[in-house]
């Protein structure tokens, strides 16, 4: 039970895997092939080859091999078909199963997709309608914060009615959907009602721009908590790993490396209007690993656009682990006392982006803002000063970096940096520390012999090679199995999955390889003699 082959061989032929990883790494075009950093493990000099008329990928690094349907299943953790039913809806393909009941089975997700973008639908023109006076407080208080009805229109922000179950009898759903999709639930007498109520709605969309949550803000007058959102019981959202704006924000972070993240809604919908795309937003809890995990698969370089406090304080020791394990840097954004980049961005746009572009590396950030409080008048005061700086060195797990820091501190305070080394060794052993450290993958060496050459050609040109090379040509045992699977298979794919795994990362190999100089008369004139 499955898709169709003939249709999974079609997305594999129409996906365009350079469009598709570049999502992930920037590629470079060096020759017939691209090559980049491999977004599989931590590496600082690029090993990861794509060729695009393949449509096939190979990191000499860490072995990551594939086509478009293996990378997509390796970078967002999806199954076989759900990665194929993802690379078919960007492109448009249709498929057919190969079982009704599994065909139902797998639409599951779409479904409830499908009912979560009526609804963004169903509220969104609740709040745009001007001939409804009931979102009128909506409207205006949306508009105070810089949300006039083009805004509301581009990034689909809605307006629940003050009704029990005004979505519900729009929907008209069983109760298991309804549930499933996190859009209501069901009273002690079996009725329907609705989850978001007398709130400004803000939809959640995942990173390929599906319709999965909402994010539900009070009016000021409101009643119940600031904000509310959509239960984690819903089958298609997780908070913990979401990022709200990711699906707008990925394209921009992928071609300068970085990522702004906000506390709010509104915060990202500022800094998008004011030039920053690449802004997302936690959907109303911490920063988590999972959320990490996931933008270091976009960028690099992570900027905490939150108010000063909670920039410099939140997660401090989980941000270094973080920047170690995921190969990341974290930077702070010096926001005005109380100022927040949703209203930034409105009242000066200038001011944010210069502020965003001049954000200071986590720890940085953190000793200024110590230092800048102390007393450097007197000899006590430039001393309390230090020790207080050097308590928040010491959470680093790098001793480089913090012996940079510590150069620093003696140098501002007046004190001499042995003595401020000292100090920081007795702080810091105080500090129980598990660092996480990645060993970089060594890239892989291979010798090119004749035979593999052989192999490369059959692989890329098929057509000069496939009349005159015969297996009796072939005295390497791997070679021979490679070859058998390519003149027994109908396509690439499925001449990999019938390779061991030695064979198939010679294959990979061979597969990303430039062949401009294979000759093939040379080449058959080296295997014969």
């Amino acid at each position: 039970m499955g898709i169709v082959d003939d249709d999974i061989r079609r997305v594999r032929e129409e996906s365009d895997i350079i469009r598709l990883i570049t999502q992930h790494t920037q590629l470079k075009k060096v020759g017939r092939s691209w090559k980049g950093l491999c977004p599989f493990h931590n590496e600082k000099t690029p090993s990861f080859t794509v060729n695009q008329e393949n449509g096939r990928y190979y990191c000499f690094g860490c072995q990551a091999t594939g086509d478009s349907i293996e990378f997509l299943r390796e970078i967002d953790n999806l199954d076989f078909v759900a990665a194929v039913e993802m690379l078919a809806a960007q492109n448009g393909i249709p498929l057919r199963y190969t079982d009704k009941k599994e065909s139902k089975s797998r639409n599951r997700r779409k479904e409830l997709i499908k009912l979560v973008a009526e609804a963004v639908d169903f509220y969104n023109k609740k709040l745009i309608d001007m001939d409804n006076p009931e979102a009128r407080p909506a409207r205006e208080y949306l508009k105070q914060r810089g949300l006039g009805g083009d805004i509301a229109e581009k990034f689909s922000i809605g307006w629940a009615p003050d009704s029990w179950d005004s979505l519900c009898g729009h929907l008209s759903v069983s109760n298991e959907d309804l549930l499933a999709a996190g859009l209501g639930g069901i009273n002690k007498n079996g009725g329907q009602y609705d989850f978001f109520r007398n709130r400004i709605l803000f939809p959640i969309f995942s990173e390929q721009g599906d319709p999965i949550a909402f994010g539900g803000r009070k009016l000021p007058e409101g009643e119940g908590p600031k904000y509310k959102n959509t239960s984690d019981g819903a089958e298609i959202y997780s908070k913990s790993q979401i990022l709200y704006g990711l699906n707008w924000a990925k394209e921009e972070a992928g071609r300068i490396d970085e990522l702004v993240v906000c506390e709010g809604y509104t915060d990202v919908i500022g800094c998008h209007e004011a030039g920053i795309s690449r802004a997302v937003a936690t959907c109303g809890t911490a920063l988590t690993r999972e959320h990490v995990r996931k933008m270091s698969r976009f960028a690099k370089k992570v900027v905490l656009a939150f108010d000063a406090d909670n920039a410099g304080q939140s997660a401090a020791e989980k941000v270094y682990e973080w920047e170690s394990e995921f190969d990341v840097l974290f930077k702070v954004a010096d926001l005005p006392e109380g100022g927040d980049p949703g209203d930034l961005a409105f009242s000066n746009p200038e001011e944010l982006n210069h502020i965003v572009e001049n954000a200071k590396p986590h720890m940085q950030f953190r000793v200024d803002r110590v230092l800048e409080k102390g007393d450097f008048e007197s000899k006590e005061g430039r001393a309390k000063s230090a020790i207080e700086a050097m308590k928040v060195v010491a959470q680093h797990p790098d001793e480089l970096i913090r012996d940079q820091y510590i150069v620093q501190i003696a140098d501002k305070c007046l004190i001499g940096v042995d003595e401020i080394r000292r100090r920081a060794s007795e702080e810091n052993s105080k500090v129980e520390k598990s660092v996480i450290t990645r060993e970089g993958v060594p890239v892989k060496m291979e010798r090119l012999t004749t035979e593999y050459q052989a192999l490369r050609m059959l692989i890329h040109k098929p057509e000069e090679v496939t009349d005159w090379l015969h297996p009796v040509l072939l005295s390497d045992p791997m070679a021979e199995s490679v070859f058998v699977a390519l003149t027994s298979s109908t396509d690439l794919h499925e001449a990999n999955q019938s390779l061991g795994k030695e064979e198939s990362d010679l294959f990979g190999r061979l597969s990303v390889q430039e062949t401009e100089d294979d000759k093939p008369l040379g080449v058959f004139s080296r295997l014969l003699s």
